[in-house]
Parts: C-alpha cells; structure tokens; sequence
C-alpha cells in the first residue's frame, strides 16, 4: 500500500473512530447524547459518506492534494477543535436571531471550508466530521453521525478546488452545479410551505420541529447564491477567492444536502420534508455565511504567507 493511499485510509477510520468513541462515551456523561434504535442507520450512512470520500480519493489519486503528512495533521486538530468550540459557542440557542430563530445560525460553517480550501480535502474532511461531531456533544441535544459526516463532506468538497489547472472554468462549472441545486430546492420550498422546519426547537417549551418555515429560511438558499455570485465577481481577480467560495457553496449544498437526504429513512421523512425542513435552513443560512467569512479567511491567510514568505 502506497503512502498516500495509507495516509488517506488512516484519515477515514480515524474519523470512524471518533465517531464510534464520542457515540459511546458521551451518553456517560450525559444521558440525552444517547443514540436511539436508529443508531445503526445513522453508521451506515457514515460508512456510506466515508465510502463516497474513498472514491473521489481512488477516481483522483495522482493528485498530491490527497496528501497527509504531518502538517496536515496537525491543521486536522486544530480545524477539528476550532470547529468544535465554535459549533458550540454559536448554537442557536446560544445566539438566538429572533427574526430566522426557528434555525441555528451556524457561522462556524466557515472554518471547514476554509480548512478543506487551504490544507486539502482530507484537512476538511476531518474538520468538518469530527468538529461537528465533538459540537454536538458539548451542546447537548443528541448526536447526529449522518450529519456530521456530512459536514465533512462540505470541508472535503471545498479543497477539490485544486484538482483544476484553471481555477476559472472550474468556478464556473460549479456555479451552474450550484445555481440549479438552489433553484430546484427553492422551487421544493415554494410548492410545500406549509411543511415543518425540522431544525427549530424552543428547549424552554420543549417544542421541536413543528415551526413552519420562514420565507427567509425558504429563500436563503438564493440569497446565499446572489452573495456567492456578488464575491466571485468582485474578486474576479482573486481567484483564491472566488475559487474557495463557489467550491465552499457547492461543499455546502451537497454536504448537507446528504445529510437531509439521509433522513428519508432515518427518520421517515418525506422527501419534501427532508428538503424544505431541513435541507433549507441549514444549508442557505450556512451558505450567507460563507459568502462573507470564507473571503475574509483566505485573504487573512494569504497575508499571512506572504508576510511569512511561504
């Protein structure tokens, strides 16, 4: 076994790993972080995640994007445990936004893919998946493997960026990916308005879920793709960030779009549900906030490597 395929394989079952040890040691210290007969579903759904991750690995393996060392093990942690902290720290019902409550406004979102962007698929991936899993124990309200991979997936998909010579075209294949991604679930949002959003909760009245959606909620999406749309041009001369952005969109729609998806059979959701109740506001809150931290990021770490001359 070649290094790179090694060092890729250690990456996904370390990730297996966390999840397997956090689902069985945070229920010890507190008793709702215990999974429900849907436990097995839910890893099976992680190993499906991590299976897609592999082969987008096999399909691009001569790219030295893939490749872990020490450093990028070292940014693995610290993502991780950035991602972690701030998951926690901007939960919903830390930071509650009156005005779009019925979702947690996550802008945290921003650190995978900015990870995934600077340090590589496998650096995003570990970020987002084990960030999140680690946020969801220390805030206390359950565990949702399905959903941390996904958002492992979102930090993965952002650092496929360097897979292109022409940052350009790849930009611009991605937004059409994404601007139908957005239309179609918007379109989804519009014909069925009056299902719950899935993703509100009120813990002081113990009520979850059965919200409707807000128009905001159910427009975000395309609020989010109009500001991705406003940065990539007004950084057309930054490809480094237009790139991160679009790639971070598109890292965002399919990451979370899995996760949602994933609870047509977890949960029993209809499709309608899964999409308009929970696709939408995770994904179109997550997505305004990439289009204004992602930017910020990387143009702090570009300063950063030209101050350092790296």
């Amino acid at each position: 076994m070649d290094r790179k395929l090694l060092s890729v394989v250690l990456a996904l079952v370390a990730v297996l790993v966390f999840f397997v040890g956090i689902a069985l040691v945070a229920p010890l210290i507190n008793p709702d972080l215990q999974l429900d007969e849907t436990a097995l579903l839910r890893f099976v759904f992680v190993a499906i995640g991590l299976l897609i991750v592999f082969i987008v690995y096999w399909l691009t393996r001569t790219r030295k994007i893939w490749e872990v060392g020490t450093r990028e093990v070292v940014y693995m942690a610290i993502g991780a445990a950035l991602y972690a902290i701030f998951s926690y720290l901007f939960n919903g019902t830390v930071f509650a936004v009156p005005s779009v409550s019925q979702v947690a406004l996550r802008p945290a979102i921003a650190i995978p893919m900015f990870f995934g962007y600077a340090f590589g698929p496998a650096v995003g991936l570990f970020t987002g998946a084990v960030g999140n899993m680690f946020g969801d124990a220390l805030t206390g309200f359950g565990l949702s493997p399905q959903w941390s991979v996904g958002n492992g997936l979102v930090g993965m998909i952002a650092g496929m960026a360097w897979l292109f010579e022409d940052k350009k075209k790849s930009i611009n294949v991605v937004l059409v990916i994404s601007i139908i991604v957005a239309a179609i679930a918007t379109v989804i949002f519009f014909l069925n308005r009056n299902q719950p959003n899935m993703l509100f909760f009120d813990p002081e009245n113990n009520i979850f879920g059965d919200q409707q959606i807000s128009l905001f909620a159910g427009l975000s999406a395309l609020v989010g793709l109009i500001l991705v749309l406003v940065v990539r041009f007004a950084f057309g001369k930054n490809v480094d960030v237009a790139a991160a952005v679009t790639w971070s969109m598109l890292g965002n729609f399919l990451g979370i779009g899995f996760a949602a998806i994933s609870d047509i059979w977890i949960n029993g959701f209809p499709p309608a549900v899964a999409i308009v109740g929970e696709f939408l506001p995770a994904a179109g809150p997550n997505m305004i906030f990439a289009a204004i931290l992602v930017p910020i990021l990387v143009a702090a770490y570009a300063a950063v490597q030209r101050q350092t001359g790296r």
